[in-house]
C-alpha cells in the first residue's frame, strides 16, 4: 500500500493535528477507542451515549449542570475533561478564533471551540462503531473524498467528471486520493472526489428507487461532523475518517498537502 514519503510528518493544521509530536497518527486512534471504551463502560447505550455527546457539542452548559444535577456524574466528568487526553492535538485554536473576522466568526465550521473538537473527535468513532455493520451491508456503498488530498502541489490533478461527481484517474503515485480510491473499490465501494455535487442533493438522488445506501466521509474534523449527521437524520449507515489534519485554503488560506490514516480505512471497509 502506498504511503507519500514526501510529505514531512507530523503535518500540522490549523486547529488541530492527529500527529501530535509522532510520525503517524496511530496514537490518536488509541487514544480514542480507549475513550469510547471508558464511556461505553459507564453507558452501555451506544445511541443514548451519541445523543449525549451531541447534545454537548452544541450546548457549552449542559455537561456542568448534568454534573450538577448528579445525574450519571462519572461519564459528564469524563467527558468535561476530555482536554486532558485529547490536548496534544490540538493546534493555536485560541489564536484561531480570536483572529477570526465578524463575519467568519458566524461560519460554524470555522468557529469550532476547542469542546466541539474534543467531542466530535469521540463522537465519530462512535458513529463508526454504530453504523459499520450497515454500511457494509448496504447494497450501495459511496465514498465522499476531499479534494486536499490531492496531489497538487507537484501536478495538475487530471479527475475527471463521472457519475455523481469528480473520480481519480489514478495519475500521482504520490496522492492520498489514488491510495484510498484503489482501497475503496478493492471493497466495492464507489469513491468520489466531492468537488461540485451538493450533498443533500446527491443522497436524495441516490436513494430513490434504491434499497439501501451507504456512506464514507473523509473531511476535516467539522465539516465531517456535519456530514455524519447530515446522513444519520437520513437513515444512511454512514462511517467516517477524519482528514489527519486540516490544511486546506479555507483554513490556511493556500493549499497544504494533507494525509489520511489508510489504515484507518482499510478497517472501517472490511
Amino acid at each position: 500500500m502506498y504511503l507519500s514519503n514526501e510529505i514531512t510528518k507530523p503535518i500540522i493544521g490549523r486547529t488541530y493535528s492527529l500527529y501530535a509530536q509522532n510520525n503517524n497518527t496511530l496514537h490518536f486512534y488509541e487514544q480514542i477507542r480507549h475513550l469510547i471504551n471508558d464511556c461505553l463502560k459507564i453507558y452501555p447505550d451506544k445511541i443514548g451515549l451519541l445523543k449525549i455527546i451531541q447534545k454537548a457539542s452544541k450546548n457549552p452548559a449542559y455537561l456542568q449542570k448534568r454534573i450538577r444535577k448528579n445525574q450519571t456524574p462519572k461519564l459528564f466528568e469524563l467527558l468535561s475533561g476530555l482536554k486532558s487526553f485529547l490536548g496534544a492535538y490540538i493546534t493555536d485554536i485560541e489564536n484561531h478564533l480570536a483572529g477570526l473576522s465578524f463575519s467568519r466568526s458566524f461560519d460554524k465550521t470555522l468557529s469550532t471551540t476547542e469542546l466541539q473538537y474534543f467531542l466530535y473527535m469521540i463522537e465519530i468513532e462512535l458513529v463508526n462503531r454504530i453504523y459499520k455493520e450497515d454500511f457494509i451491508k448496504a447494497e450501495k456503498k459511496i465514498a465522499l473524498l476531499p479534494h486536499c488530498l490531492s496531489d497538487l502541489s507537484r501536478r495538475k490533478c487530471m479527475s475527471e467528471p463521472s457519475g455523481m461527481d469528480y473520480v481519480c484517474k489514478a495519475c500521482s503515485k504520490n496522492c492520498y486520493i489514488n491510495s484510498a480510491s484503489k482501497i475503496l473499490i478493492d471493497h466495492k465501494i464507489e469513491p468520489y472526489i466531492w468537488m461540485t455535487a451538493s450533498q443533500r442533493k446527491l443522497f436524495k438522488q441516490e436513494t430513490e428507487g434504491k434499497k439501501n445506501l451507504g456512506v464514507l466521509g473523509i473531511a476535516c474534523i467539522p465539516e465531517l461532523i456535519r456530514g455524519m449527521r447530515m446522513c444519520i437524520r437520513k437513515n444512511l449507515p454512514v462511517v467516517g475518517i477524519p482528514l489527519d489534519a486540516n490544511r486546506c485554503a479555507r483554513w490556511m488560506g493556500e493549499f497544504h498537502l494533507n494525509t489520511v490514516n489508510l489504515e484507518k480505512i482499510m478497517g472501517l471497509v472490511s
